[in-house]
């Protein structure tokens, strides 16, 4: 053997090892085979073993790292090699056909080899292990956000973006999927539920990722978006294999199109426009799937023009209380009122459906609540040290607000500091979605009551109302919702009609005042007396008006005459 060969070949490999992370399988392969040849080498197999249990059990996995097609079997060298982390590698090299024995310089020098090639091999396997940590959710195996991000650069560094989509989904409803069928089902469903989506990839550059719990993100051929929500739109996923028992599993998506002029984005503007997408499918009770178009980039830059300048405008009390009076159906008289916000920003009045949204995205929106009670209360208590004639006030809470363990002593806070008599406060909550929320909910309206605050359930009717809802929380009002009132419009009426009248003889029965909201017809006014409901609100007989106008209803013992 030629000494000088062999320690050529041999630097060329320790270089290639040694830079690993950056050469190719090409450049180490050709160092390998280099090395091979001057070591008279035809064949290198490794056989490995996850730990001894395994090899015990004959549970191998080999793999060929060279092979020159020209081997013989009966001279072989085989080295048994545990690593720190107690894996198991046999490494078994065949000399070439037609080639002399070994001799013991030449073993000498594969040992030194199969050394050098075990460190190559452990490094190899680390560094697999880590791109696969890096690019995949730990929890079950499917990529995460990190490979749709890479995926996205790609295809945006070379140009191609414009023939992809990109969908971000979330599973509907699938914590009552893993309760009704258990979480080791429930991650069964999720993996086969994915598995439908990614028979359809067929390109390097698609691929769908987990990006948390139940919610996931796409990136598609642009022609196979229509596929792709028909499996969203709903799937039967069978979870049982001996009963052949399935679930039907649907998600809400927020679809993003790339075009011809966004060859140029970023994969974090992919991420935004499709989240944009998706927040508005997540928030809206008619549409399951939202597309991005140019007029949600205008209504992302409004809501962020909202997120910003709201600290300021809080600070310089920019938001006013505008009061919407209840109507006793009986003698028509002032019951209440409900508090409700308006934005005087830069000399305009801004319509609350455009802030309140934006600002319940996250925690900004406890603040202008707990402005707004604070606002209230300053009112009753002038309208108190004045004489006028005071009645109980509602004000709105954010179900955001359920995750504070001190909602309850903050509320009462505000409350007493403004010297008002609890009597004259009422706090609307709506329904809530989840067993978490239901609880705190639960909590929160209990202390309510024990201080004599009164509660009432926000548009009783609209979402997926549980007779628990009224039956193990102690509200003391149960406001309906306009939905469940007749109209014009109605093509069945009577069902209806049934349900409002035995919701209000349920509540009456259960000692809770029920109010009416949306009444805008006398037609609706008189269904309300004839079915007993107690309040009225809605246009028929106010519209919510500046506190300046509101204090004349105040004066004396003022009667809507209608």
């Amino acid at each position: 053997m030629n000494t000088n060969e062999y320690l050529t070949a041999l630097e060329k490999l320790i270089c290639s090892l040694h830079r690993l992370s950056f050469a190719t399988p090409v450049q180490i392969s050709e160092a390998v085979a280099e090395l091979c040849c001057v070591l008279k080498i035809g064949k290198i197999e490794v056989i490995s073993y996850e730990n001894e249990a395994s090899e015990h059990l004959g549970l191998p996995e080999t793999q060929c790292f060279y092979d020159c097609g020209n081997f013989q079997n009966s001279d072989c060298i085989s080295n048994r090699i545990v690593t720190v982390d107690e894996n198991i590698a046999v490494y078994n090299i065949f000399i070439k056909d037609n080639e002399p024995e070994w001799t013991d310089e030449e073993r000498r020098r594969i040992d030194i080899f199969i050394a050098l090639f075990s460190t190559f091999c452990g490094k190899f396997r680390l560094l697999k292990l880590t791109q696969h940590l890096t690019f995949f959710d730990g929890e079950l195996n499917m990529h995460n956000l990190k490979k749709f991000m890479k995926c996205g650069r790609k295809l945006c560094k070379s140009g191609m973006i414009a023939n992809y989509t990109a969908v971000r989904f979330n599973l509907k409803r699938f914590s009552v999927v893993n309760q009704h069928i258990g979480r080791e089902s429930g991650n069964i469903v999720m993996k086969k539920f994915i598995g439908c989506i990614a028979e359809l990839l067929d390109d390097e550059n698609e691929t769908v990722c987990r990006i948390g719990g139940d919610n996931f993100i796409t990136l598609i051929k642009s022609y196979k978006l229509q596929n792709v929500l028909k499996i969203l739109n709903g799937t039967g996923i069978v979870y049982d294999e001996k009963r052949n028992e399935r679930i039907n599993i649907s998600a809400t998506a927020g679809v993003y199109v790339m075009q011809n002029n966004d060859s140029v984005i970023l994969p974090t503007d992919i991420m935004d426009r499709v989240s944009m997408a998706y927040s508005i499918a997540k928030n809206s009770a008619k549409v399951d799937v939202a597309y991005f178009d140019d007029m949600l980039l205008a209504r992302s830059k409004r809501n962020n023009d909202i997120t910003v300048s709201f600290p300021k405008a809080l600070e310089e009390r920019e938001f006013l209380v505008y009061y919407q009076p209840k109507v006793a159906i009986s003698g028509r008289k002032l019951a209440g009122a409900e508090a409700l916000c308006r934005w005087m920003h830069n000399g305009k009045l801004v319509s609350p459906g455009e802030f309140i949204p934006v600002l319940e995205q996250g925690r900004d929106i406890c603040k202008l609540d707990f402005y707004m009670l604070d606002a209230v209360c300053k009112d009753i208590r002038r309208w108190l040290d004045s004489g006028k004639n005071v009645v109980r006030i509602s004000v709105n809470l954010s179900r955001r607000h359920l995750s504070d363990m001190d909602l309850l002593d903050h509320i009462v806070e505000i409350v007493d500091r403004n010297n008002v008599p609890h009597e004259y406060i009422e706090i609307e909550l709506t329904e809530t979605t989840t067993d978490v929320e239901f609880n705190d909910l639960k909590r929160t309206i209990g202390g309510l009551q024990k201080t004599g605050i009164s509660a009432s359930v926000d548009d009783f009717g609209v979402g997926y109302s549980s007779l628990n809802l009224i039956k193990e929380i102690p509200w003391d009002v149960l406001k309906l919702d306009r939905s469940l009132l007749t109209t014009e419009d109605d093509e069945n009426p009577r069902q209806k009609n049934v349900m409002f009248k035995y919701i209000v003889a349920m509540a009456q029965e259960m000692g809770l005042e029920c109010i009416s909201e949306g009444v805008e017809t006398k037609e609706q006014v008189q269904f309300l007396a004839e079915n007993s409901c107690d309040l009225a609100q809605g246009f028929y007989f106010d519209k919510p008006m500046p506190v300046e106008e509101f204090e004349t209803r105040l004066e004396g013992n003022y009667v809507y005459n209608k």
